[in-house]
């Protein structure tokens, strides 16, 4: 994750509590509410990206009045604007949590799977708990809601019971406290995508893949271009989506030989594995015959077996 803040915390990637906090403005001390809403949740490219936007309790009359609005709703141009119109606001504060989209894929793949409600859930309230790390006196809370609205708001509240949670769908829509932090998350994420550096030097790359949503022509094609037989997909792509799985049928099936000195410790029904498959992300493959020999657990592989080659443990 990356915490960015904006205004009075416009430290990118800055961790020192202690900085933050002697700049805070004096209504930050006064009883304060906050929004929070993420976008590129369903998009299968690119972060997906939490905002939040806070202001003392008076403030809200005044912030019902500055036109922000579901960003959803809005076309880009006027989402950029109130952006900049927020973030020069001296009694507004805003923040962002960056979810990279391989941080989204490990999670979501490894042994005890982390669902996007969950990762949603952990965004949403490490933005709270760093408000409130930083001396803002959190009363009122606003979330557009991931799952059951109930649910949600019963975990937020038994996590900072201080704190009063207003969770409802379409929240974006119903509290304007939400719809400015709709329009941080959004712009914030078609910044990050729009600027992304790809760290693959592949040959024949190119930046043109749309939107990034599953739909779209531009991000289909992109796809089918940058797809590997064997690596799958560059670190842009969330290859644990279901929109992945299509483009697999066309990869290779790869097979690796675990170490013995791991098998040491295992049980009896795990002593003759000495090949591990990667078939959970979808990649699968016709595998010869002397292939299933090789990853019988018979002897080492062929590969290493013809090459004389060991395994080193010091140097």
């Amino acid at each position: 994750m990356v915490m960015v803040g904006g205004n009075f915390v416009a430290r990118e990637n800055n961790d020192d509590d202690e900085s933050w906090s002697s700049i805070l403005p004096k209504w930050a001390s006064e009883p304060c509410m906050m929004g929070i809403d993420e976008a590129g949740r369903g998009p299968v490219l690119g972060p997906m990206v939490y905002g939040c936007l806070y202001c003392a309790v008076s403030y809200r009359s005044t912030l019902a009045s500055l036109q922000f609005a579901d960003s959803k709703t809005l076309k880009e141009e006027k989402r950029e604007e109130l952006f900049e119109n927020l973030k020069s606001d001296e009694s507004i504060g805003w923040a962002v949590d960056i979810i990279d989209p391989r941080e989204l894929s490990a999670k979501m793949l490894k042994k005890s799977k982390i669902n996007l409600n969950e990762i949603s859930h952990d965004s949403a309230s490490g933005l709270v708990a760093k408000a409130l790390d930083m001396g803002i006196l959190l009363t009122e809370v606003y979330v557009d809601t991931v799952g059951d609205a109930e649910k949600y708001r019963v975990k937020l509240s038994e996590r900072f019971p201080s704190i009063k949670f207003i969770v409802a769908k379409k929240a974006d829509s119903l509290y304007p406290v939400v719809s400015g932090a709709s329009i941080v998350a959004k712009v914030t994420r078609d910044r990050a995508l729009r600027n992304w550096i790809l760290d693959e030097t592949a040959e024949n790359m190119h930046r043109i893949f749309g939107s990034g949503y599953p739909g779209d022509p531009e991000t289909k094609a992109w796809m089918h271009d940058h797809q590997h037989s064997v690596f799958g997909f560059p670190t842009l792509v969330r290859f644990s989506w279901g929109t992945c799985t299509p483009y697999f049928k066309d990869m290779v099936e790869v097979l690796w030989e675990s170490d013995k000195l791991d098998e040491e410790g295992s049980t009896e029904r795990n002593t003759n594995r000495r090949q591990l498959k990667l078939s959970s992300v979808g990649i699968t493959g016709y595998k010869r015959k002397s292939e299933e020999t090789e990853s019988s657990g018979k002897g080492r592989c062929k590969f290493f077996e013809t090459r004389k080659l060991e395994i080193v443990t010091q140097f």
